[in-house]
């Protein structure tokens, strides 16, 4: 049995944070606003997977206020619904993803971002795709206000 699901996520750029995607630190002047790290490629992933599972997303599991998750690395999330994906019988085929974003470019960082992203979820490089892509300066992404992502995986039963 073969189940899908798909992610997304958007967080406002600012100042004073760092720029944190897929668990890669990125050089920049500005970073993603939220309560945890604000890492929108790993949240767009962590709600594809929970879909897929047909579990709940990622607000009921790590909800915004709460002292734990504070500027909390979203590997380490993302870690936690690798777990709630074991538990219920699942394991991953497949990732594929795109960052939406004008700037700053992602393609030096995406092959540290697929190596984080296989190792929390105890998988291959080869199977995580990552893209980014730019709205051609259009929208909240394309104005440099924000940085989107999209995600859609692969599930299969866990074979016991």
């Amino acid at each position: 049995m073969y189940r899908v699901g798909t992610g997304y996520d958007l967080h406002r750029l600012v100042s004073g944070r760092p720029l944190i995607v897929g668990g890669v630190e990125i050089p920049y002047h500005q970073g993603l606003d939220g309560y945890s790290d604000a890492d929108v490629l790993t949240h767009a992933l962590m709600d594809a997977l929970l879909g897929a599972a047909g579990l709940k997303d990622i607000g009921h599991y790590f909800p915004p206020g709460v002292p734990d998750y504070k500027n909390i690395s979203s590997l380490f999330l993302l870690d936690q619904v690798r777990v709630y994906l074991d538990q219920a019988g699942y394991r991953l085929v497949n990732v594929d993803s795109v960052i939406i974003a004008q700037a700053p470019k992602f393609a030096p960082y995406i092959e540290e971002m697929k190596t984080n992203i296989a190792a929390v979820l105890c998988t291959l490089p080869e199977s995580v795709s990552i893209k980014a892509t730019t709205t051609e300066g259009l929208g909240v992404c394309g104005r440099g206000e924000a940085i989107a992502a999209q995600a859609a995986v692969l599930l299969t039963r866990s074979i016991s």
